[in-house]
């Protein structure tokens, strides 16, 4: 089912992350958070160019604007036109930053971005800082809305997912080692109580997700070097070995989207690590979903 993992851009990011295909321009995007930078790869040259930014970049979503991404930062939702490079800044800030930031954030099937935060661990110049439990949240962002807080006292928001048939959202608290189902609202893009579907995995802790075809959650393990395959059930199905320990987030691309692209982070890395912050592919044998696209 998996093949070889090949190191496609071995960009050294200190914590690559937000890993998005974009299938209409052939192109996958990712962030160094740590950098302040948006990276992406034209597939066909094999070409990164990269964008600079004057804080965090922590996520990113295709938007219903040709090449137009949703960009989260550390304190601010933006637009950027990629071409461009042109931005638009929504009028969408967190409240409490610097203390706290955004991290891991996605659209949903109806358009609706949501995205967490947590304490700040990066300083101003992209410095490693300590992090304090129990300050994020996660929140949710229609176009020309208000910033909706829908739940607290989260550790570090990681994994936004939702299943192939949108009655599940997958999120997670990296500090807890656990992932939660929630059931989802397709009418109204809300979310019920969340319940533990996977936890205590004891290969690393658990980073950014994507979804296949099938409903089974790729789960990235920051610390564990492998990616873990998740039933819907809950149980682990199998384990994906990696080369490097950091491993952060994966999103399916390419032509028939069964190429998973996997970002990684150098941040406290092992000595060995000389791929520790690159970007990587593996072949499988299963589909991804399409990118959902934000609702301008």
């Amino acid at each position: 089912m998996i093949g070889k993992v090949q190191c496609i851009a071995p960009t050294g990011d200190i914590c690559g992350e937000a890993a998005t295909w974009s299938a209409d321009e052939n192109r996958v995007y990712w962030v160094d958070i740590n950098r302040f930078l948006i990276h992406r790869m034209d597939v066909a040259s094999s070409a990164v160019t990269s964008h600079l930014f004057d804080e965090p970049v922590v996520a990113l979503s295709l938007t219903t604007g040709d090449g137009v991404l949703l960009v989260a930062l550390g304190s601010k939702l933006i637009l950027l036109d990629v071409e461009a490079d042109a931005r638009e800044d929504l009028d969408v800030h967190l409240s409490g930053a610097p203390g706290v930031r955004f991290n891991d954030g996605r659209t949903d099937p109806n358009g609706v971005f949501w995205i967490g935060s947590m304490g700040n661990n990066v300083g101003p110049n992209g410095e490693s800082l300590d992090i304090d439990d129990g300050l994020g949240k996660l929140f949710r962002y229609q176009a020309g809305g208000e910033l909706e807080e829908v739940e607290a006292g989260i550790g570090i928001a990681n994994t936004l997912c939702w299943s192939p048939d949108h009655s599940t959202f997958y999120f997670g608290d990296t500090l807890k080692n656990e992932i939660r189902a929630y059931p989802f609202d397709t009418a109204t893009s809300t979310i019920g109580a969340g319940t533990p579907h996977c936890a205590g995995i004891e290969r690393g802790l658990p980073d950014g997700s994507t979804i296949d075809v099938d409903g089974f959650l790729w789960n990235c393990r920051f610390g564990g070097s492998c990616i873990v395959r998740i039933a819907p059930d809950g149980t682990v199905d199998r384990v994906i070995e990696m080369p490097v320990k950091n491993i952060t987030t994966c999103c399916f691309g390419g032509a028939d989207l069964s190429l998973l692209y996997v970002t990684t982070a150098s941040v406290a890395k092992a000595e060995s690590d000389r791929l520790a912050g690159s970007l990587f592919a593996i072949e499988t044998q299963t589909r991804g979903l399409p990118e959902n696209r934000f609702k301008l």
